[in-house]
């Protein structure tokens, strides 16, 4: 890109670049041939200096650019153009103003060195996150920004995968804890590159879109606290300080600016394999805290509109996230540099969705109250740019808010967090709420429908990254915490899990068994439920964080996967694999519909749905005693008849089967069998003779028409 400018600004002879005025857009650094153009946002700023360095470890600048207000500003965009200058160099700002904390919330602070908004990476060598608090100048210990040039980059074609929400099997992994532990084998563990090596892995496992923990830049290096002498972490990084650049410390070579061509190579690789990239986004809070955390970059720029002030002092800030700050979402420049940030990562990065962490702030006006029509959420929803990319929403926030089936967008999909606890209380054998867990496997019509919203907008878990692992929800009555450092006081503690009989692990087989079958039950029910399924890397090899529901802080074993489990519990790997595969094979009419049940009559005289309890047409779905249901899905265009029976009763039960006239079932999957039986493949189904069908205790049988 080349830049129209105005004539040169007058430098001083020791000046190493020229300068000239620059322009307001884009915001950040661009390169081009001749130089680079800088631009920020600073509506209050009365002084604004770039600092320009030759290394990221450098203690002093190499130039100093004091940006002039009549020829560097345009409205309140502070710009300047640095011709010689090229990609590669570092550089970071200063900015004062006025000095009216209480009143009008500005926070302007001359001695803390701050980071583009806009940067597309960062380095931290020299980072001391205390230097950043107080009055104390951190020239020797800040962060700096990298010039990068993002075109400088062959894709090779590659474009986002644009798969339908209907088809989408969503794998939820963190970049680091995923190949971090020596057992993975990785020749770059814990980065961008690691996810590459293990994408065999993922295809066989049949995913078709990996869900990242956020991967925007964040303090990796910030220590909350020690716990017997080792120092707990920000793991986990939902505490981003910039919204354009990819975290460092998943990079092999971020000091050299490395970071946009990493995270790039990882998403092509991942498209060939066809498998598609969803980002966790924090748009919520950020690494900058309360009114006494650090000030990094949005504090020192533009404070008083970046986040939501206490109205009566705004030293102090509103907390809606549980993190210490609030982004003020609906403020027209914040919602610029939201939507900035999501259509670079699309446009430039080729991402193919995104998960808005507590996304029910976006929603709230810049007053806190939340609003019918937030302009954050539909600019989202109608941005050109954003059209084919799948947008998801955890419809809360910690301040209680709460739109899961009422999130203000059509297109916006969620998570579906009464799937999870409707369906962990079914499987741990809670009587009276088969009514419930039938409006969850078909799909939350009774959430969504109302709104005009379709299966598609439920995205179903049982697990994610907070909270109980699979293995732990069967194995764990109780959180185990101790290891945070907080007396077992964080996380939540009403987990609706059972350990099946034993806390923790234990060598006694029949449990083992018992807690395999559960997982298989969680597994069956996810993969045959409307909506779009979720689970969180592990699951399908029964990691453990050793009964700890809240690993934000741990970057070691507990959070880390550890890949000997793929061969030491290959017969649960296998069972997700197959599951995956049968919903895949059954994916217009039966597993995954568009639309939500009608009743419409098959050619075999079937209705869609039909429900069941032991006994045909009778679903106790009223039954405060209820432990067991069964359905019919009815094929179309081709597609087998599907009868699913689950028992979560303690004792065996038998259930009536329905006859079709002409045609004979199947047994696909019955949990209560040992692999390889418990689940087999396409082709080699077992056929089932009579009209009743014994399925056993705490258990899943699914069988199909032929």
């Amino acid at each position: 890109m080349t830049f129209t400018t105005a004539k040169p600004q007058v430098e001083l002879a020791t000046d190493k670049y020229q300068l000239e005025s620059g322009c307001p857009h884009p915001l950040g650094a661009t390169p081009d041939k001749d130089g680079v153009n800088f631009s920020i946002f600073s509506q209050h700023a009365t002084f604004v200096e770039l600092l320009l360095f030759d290394r990221d470890d450098a203690a002093e600048p190499t130039q100093i650019i004091q940006l002039n207000p009549r020829l560097n500003k345009t409205f309140h965009y502070w710009h300047v153009y640095v011709k010689g200058l090229k990609a590669g160099a570092y550089y970071a700002y200063r900015v004062d103003g006025p000095d009216d904390l209480h009143g009008a919330g500005h926070r302007f602070n001359k001695d803390k060195v701050l980071l583009d908004p806009y940067a597309r990476g960062n380095t931290n060598t020299l980072w001391q996150r205390n230097d950043a608090l107080g009055s104390k100048d951190n020239l020797a210990t800040s962060m700096r920004s990298v010039v990068i040039d993002i075109s400088d980059y062959d894709w090779e074609d590659d474009q986002p995968l644009n798969r339908p929400m209907s088809e989408t099997i969503i794998y939820e992994v963190h970049v680091g804890g995923f190949t971090k532990s020596p057992s993975s084998g990785c020749k770059h563990p814990g980065t961008f590159s690691g996810i590459v090596e293990k994408i065999p892995y993922l295809q066989e496992l049949g995913i078709t879109a990996v869900e990242l923990l956020p991967i925007f830049d964040f303090d990796e290096n910030n220590i909350l606290r020690e716990v017997n002498g080792k120092p707990l972490k920000d793991y986990w990084g939902y505490n981003p300080h910039s919204y354009f650049a990819p975290e460092g410390s998943y990079c092999v070579n971020p000091d050299v600016g490395n970071q946009i061509r990493e995270f790039r190579d990882m998403v092509k690789a991942l498209h060939k394999a066809g498998i598609e990239v969803i980002l966790d986004v924090v748009f919520n809070h950020t690494d900058e805290g309360n009114h006494e955390g650090p000030i990094i970059n949005f504090k020192g720029f533009f404070n008083s509109i970046f986040y939501h002030l206490v109205s009566w002092d705004k030293q102090y800030y509103m907390d809606y996230s549980g993190c210490g700050n609030t982004v003020n979402c609906n403020h027209p420049i914040v919602e610029k540099l939201i939507v900035d940030s999501l259509e670079f990562w699309v446009k430039e990065m080729h991402v193919d969705g995104f998960r808005f962490d507590e996304g029910s702030i976006l929603s709230r006006g810049q007053d806190g109250v939340p609003m019918v029509n937030p302009p954050v959420v539909w600019h989202i929803e109608t941005s050109e740019t954003l059209a084919e990319t799948k947008i998801i929403a955890e419809a809360w926030d910690a301040a209680g808010l709460y739109q899961i089936g009422y999130f203000p967008g059509y297109r916006w999909a969620e998570w579906n967090g009464r799937f999870r606890d409707d369906i962990r209380r079914f499987v741990k054998g809670d009587p009276g709420i088969v009514g419930a867990v039938a409006w969850r496997i078909s799909g939350s019509a009774d959430l969504y429908e109302v709104s005009g919203h379709l299966p598609i907008n439920s995205v179903n878990f049982i697990t994610c990254h907070d909270g109980f692992t699979l293995n732990d929800l069967v194995s764990y009555n109780d959180k185990h915490n101790e290891a945070n450092g907080e007396h077992n006081r964080d996380g939540i503690n009403d987990n609706l899990s059972w350990n099946c009989g034993v806390e923790g692990e234990t060598d006694n087989p029949h449990i083992d068994e018992l807690r395999r079958r559960q997982i298989k039950n969680f597994a069956a029910i996810l993969m045959l439920s409307q909506g779009v399924p979720m689970f969180v890397a592990g699951d399908e090899i029964r990691r453990t964080q050793n009964g700890n529901n809240n690993a934000y802080c741990q970057d070691n074993e507990i959070s880390w996967t550890d890949w000997n489990l793929v061969e030491k519990n290959a017969d649960i790997f296998r069972f997700f694999k197959l599951m995956i595969d049968f919903r895949k094979c059954h994916c217009h009419s039966t597993l995954k519909r568009r639309y939500f049940f009608t009743g419409e009559i098959n050619e075999r005289g079937l209705p869609d749905i039909s429900w069941h309890g032991c006994k045909l047409f009778s679903s106790g779905w009223h039954d405060s005693h209820a432990r067991v249901l069964a359905f019919t899905l009815g094929g179309f265009d081709g597609e087998a008849d599907i009868h699913i029976m689950f028992n979560m009763y303690w004792e065996t039960l038998d259930f009536e089967i329905p006859s079709i006239e002409g045609r004979e079932w199947y047994r696909v999957v019955d949990t209560a069998l040992a692999s390889p039986l418990d689940i087999v493949e396409k082709g080699k189904e077992i056929v089932v003779s009579g009209n009743v069908y014994p399925v056993k205790d705490r258990s899943v049988v699914v069988l199909i028409s032929k």
